[in-house]
Parts: C-alpha cells; sequence; structure tokens
C-alpha cells in the first residue's frame, strides 16, 4: 500500500506540499513513474580521477634477513630476543621474507591494482652503527625494490624511520641523547639523495607520538623505557628536532620536485555529537592533544597549556630549535585507526576527552575502537586548523582473528566492514574539499605486529609463515574492487 502512495499524496497527508518536501526517492513511485530501484547510483561514493590507492609495510615488520648484506642490529632485534617482552617470544628475524620475495609480492600489488606502495627503510641496513660510512648493499635493496615498483606501475612513497632505531645508537642514549637527532638528519639526508631519482615522496618518521609514548614511556615496545615526565619531555623534543632537521637534510640532497612530508598518528579529535560546540571543542582539541608532535611541528611552538600541565618538566629548547621543527612541509600523512571523541565543557582547555565504555564496540586488537568518522574528522580539522593543503591517509586498517577455511579462504568480513565504513566517511571529507590525495592499507601482508608478534594479523594478503604462502583474503577482493571502480559502494 505504502509504495503506491505519491510524494504528491504525501505531502498532503502531512499538511506540507510536494515542492517542500524532500524525502529519499527509494521505495516511493513519482506520478506517472515506476519507483527506481533501491540500487540507485546515490549509493555509490567515488573518489577523484587522480586519487592514489595504496597500501603500506614497514622494514622490521616484514623484511627478515636482519643478519643480511651488512645490516646491523636495531633496537627491535634486542628487544625482539629478550625473553618476555613479545607474544611467544615472536621475533623479525624472518618476518614476511619481504627481502627476498619483494618482486613476488609487488606482483600482487599488481594484481590488486595499487597505484602507490609505502616502505620504510631499515636504518642500520644503511648505517649499520647508526653513523660512519654508508653501506653500499643495504642501499642497493631499496633501489631494486623502487625499479621493481616502478615497473610495475606502482609509485613508492618512502618512510625513513619506522621505529628500528640502530642499536648503536641507543646505547649512546638514544633519542634521549641530542646528538641522535643529527644522526637522524644525516641519514635521512644521504639515504633520501640517492633515491630521489626514483622515489619522489619521502616522510622523515613514522607515528612519532607511538615510539615515543609506547617505548619509552610505557616500555611495551622497543627499547623498553618507562621515562619520568622530564626525561620523556626531552626525549619528545629531540625527536621532533630530528625531524626537523632530516627535512632540511632532505631537501638539501634531493632532486628538484621531490615532497618532504611526514607520517604521525594523530589524536583524531571528534565531536560526541555533530553540533556547533562540540565542533568547535574538536578543533581546540586537535592542538592540544597533538601539542608535542604535529602542533608543535606545524606551528614551531609548544602550546602554552602543554608547557604549563608540563611545568619545572617541560623539555629546553632554543628558539633556533623551533624554528628548525617547524620546517615547511609539501604533505601530511595521517596514520587514523579510530577516533578520540571529545565533547564541550567549561574547563580551562575547553573540551573534555569523552573515553569509550567498557561495551564500546573493537576490532581483534582490543585498542582498535571502531569508529569511522574519525577519517572524516581528522583530515578535516587538520585542513581547517594548519591549512594543510595535501594529506595523505599513510595507515589505516583493522586487525582480524583470520584462519584459512579447509579450502584455503580467509573470509574477513569484519575487516571488509571496517574497511567499508571508513573509507565512506573518508569518500564524505573528499567530497568535501578536504585535500586527501590518497590512501594506504594497512597492511599489504600479515606481518610481525611489533609487541604483539605474529598474533595479531593485519593483512589482506594471508601469510603462513612457516610456508611464507601468500593467500588473498575477501579483504583484497573487497579493496580490488573498490580500487577498479575509484568508488566505495
Amino acid at each position: 500500500m505504502l509504495n503506491n502512495i505519491t510524494r504528491r499524496t504525501l505531502a498532503r497527508i502531512l499538511g506540507g506540499s510536494a515542492a517542500a518536501l524532500s524525502l529519499p526517492r527509494v521505495g516511493f513511485a513519482t506520478e506517472g513513474a515506476s519507483a527506481p530501484s533501491t540500487h540507485s547510483a546515490g549509493t555509490t561514493r567515488t573518489f577523484p580521477s587522480d586519487f592514489l590507492w595504496g597500501s603500506a609495510t614497514a622494514s622490521y615488520q616484514v623484511e627478515g634477513a636482519v643478519h643480511e648484506a651488512g645490516r646491523g642490529p636495531s633496537i627491535w632485534d634486542t628487544f625482539s630476543h629478550t625473553p618476555g617482552k613479545t607474544h611467544n617470544g615472536d621475533t623479525g628475524d624472518v618476518a614476511d621474507d619481504f627481502f627476498h620475495r619483494y618482486k613476488e609480492d609487488i606482483q600482487i600489488m599488481k594484481g590488486l591494482g595499487l597505484k602507490t606502495f609505502r616502505f620504510s627503510v631499515s636504518w642500520s641496513r644503511i648505517f649499520p652503527t647508526g653513523t660512519g660510512s654508508p653501506n653500499p648493499q643495504g642501499l642497493d635493496f631499496y633501489h631494486h625494490l623502487a625499479d621493481a615498483l616502478l615497473e610495475a606501475g606502482i609509485q613508492p612513497f618512502c618512510t625513513l624511520y619506522h621505529w628500528d632505531l640502530p642499536q648503536t645508537l641507543q646505547d649512546k642514549g638514544g633519542w634521549e641523547n641530542h646528538d641522535t637527532s643529527k644522526a637522524f638528519a644525516d641519514y635521512a639526508g644521504y639515504t633520501a639523495g640517492k633515491l630521489s631519482d626514483k622515489v619522489r615522496h619521502f616522510m622523515t618518521m613514522n607515528e612519532m607520538r607511538t615510539f615515543v609514548d609506547v617505548g619509552n614511556r610505557e616500555g611495551r615496545h622497543a627499547p623498553g623505557l618507562k621515562l619520568d615526565d622530564k626525561r620523556l619531555a626531552q626525549l619528545n623534543h629531540h625527536v621532533v628536532l630530528g625531524h626537523g632537521l632530516a627535512v632540511r637534510a632532505i631537501r638539501a640532497t634531493v632532486k628538484p620536485g621531490t615532497k618532504v612530508g611526514l607520517a604521525e598518528n594523530i589524536s583524531a579529535t571528534t565531536p560526541v555529537v555533530e553540533s556547533p560546540e562540540h565542533i568547535e571543542a574538536a578543533h581546540k582539541a586537535l592542538r592540544e592533544e597533538n601539542a608535542s608532535f604535529l602542533t608543535v611541528v606545524q606551528e614551531g611552538r609548544y602550546t602554552d597549556l602543554y608547557l604549563k600541565r608540563l611545568g619545572e618538566n617541560a623539555p629546553r629548547f632554543t628558539a633556533e630549535e623551533m624554528e628548525i621543527i617547524r620546517s615547511p612541509l609539501d604533505f601530511v600523512g595521517i596514520n587514523i585507526y579510530q577516533p578520540m571523541y571529545v565533547r564541550a565543557d567549561n574547563s580551562e582547555k575547553g573540551y573534555a576527552v569523552v573515553p569509550p565504555p567498557s561495551s564500546y564496540p573493537h576490532m581483534f586488537s582490543p585498542w582498535l575502537n571502531v569508529g569511522p568518522e574519525g577519517i572524516y574528522w581528522g583530515p578535516k580539522l587538520v585542513h581547517e586548523v594548519w591549512k594543510v593543503k595535501e594529506m595523505y591517509i599513510t595507515e589505516n586498517g583493522a586487525s582480524s582473528n583470520d584462519h584459512l577455511t579447509p579450502e584455503g579462504k580467509v573470509y574477513d568480513t569484519d575487516r571488509v566492514m571496517f574497511l567499508r565504513n571508513y573509507l565512506t566517511q573518508l569518500q564524505r571529507g573528499v567530497s568535501e574539499g578536504v585535500p586527501v590525495k590518497g590512501y594506504f592499507l594497512w597492511s599489504l601482508l600479515d606481518n610481525y605486529e611489533w609487541a604483539d608478534g605474529y598474533e595479531k594479523r593485519f593483512g589482506i594478503i594471508y601469510v603462513d609463515f612457516a610456508t611464507q604462502q601468500r593467500t588473498p583474503k575477501l579483504s583484497a577482493e573487497f579493496y580490488k574492487q573498490v580500487i577498479a571502480k575509484n568508488a566505495v559502494s
């Protein structure tokens, strides 16, 4: 009965005019026309024609070959071999054996239709002790990798530091040592200069927040330290200074047209309700919740509230260092997995963080709360607050308790659900003019998931770590279709 009511009749029943009535067309017939299909064109959400679809990995998580081609030890070699530090005592000694199998994996990328691939360089492959003479065998590997990507029609994006600090530098104080900032800049400038004939996008660091806090405050990641507030704040300052020095060093060595950025897992402040007061709170929270990372990089200053909170534990710095830290970037990479919900309040900050209740849904990793709107608000606020004009989602993805069926399939419907909902929210932002130019799914392969070892799988390609056999999951089929259609539906 309802399907036979016209919009004009319904408007008359409701006391309005047909012209003023705005209702979804699905399920209602217009006068003189048949009802449209429920699968209308409006359900397909397209991306710009030049949008870059990619995936990402990190050196220690995939490469293996830790004792080959002149590579020196990193803090993750030491940490993972320390009893009790990782799940099941797992290490990255072999991981995905990407060092030997990268050509095979690039063919998988090509089959998926990837336009770009983000990898990281192992610092200790280039400088086995962090400084000194470079190791040509290590550099050769990344040249061969870039060549193979370009031959497959895939743009390489390179991260220069994804947490694997050379152990020799850690022995000298790690990031607590001011000299590490300079050593990183020297390594970054040298490596980018050698690769920039093939790689046109470089990121200095991945997730400063994670390796600072989880590795040096909580002790759950390498190097496993639990520093007090004063030491941690100074270490944090050396990290962002190392980033700024590296930006300048890279610009001094690379070929013209090369772009420099970073990849940071921002606190994606998200209004609890999309009303003006909570949206304004989210703007304030973006700056404050990222005060010692992306905020200081963009503004060259620590916020007043950050310094007030630290008090006598605040870092020591010079005006010159702050200018270096704010060295202009060509793009900003944002890693987003979950939102940080905030609400307006009358505190000095002007907002309050709303912690998730115990019933909040999450993926296989307990920390990975499902909140697709975070990938809309994160880039939107970065664009609005700091006028960033080129962004990439440099990581987004989900862990799942993946298992092969007897037929050799992996039906990771939870990951497909996660990706579909997040990509829908990403498209919402892009369609509104938020300048996100590409998306890197984390991750291409199941890999060594840091302290979680091989228990938590993030890949869209299932890896049998005993045989190194690769098996595409249902999520790989989903992502391949998204790329082919340049749309999510």
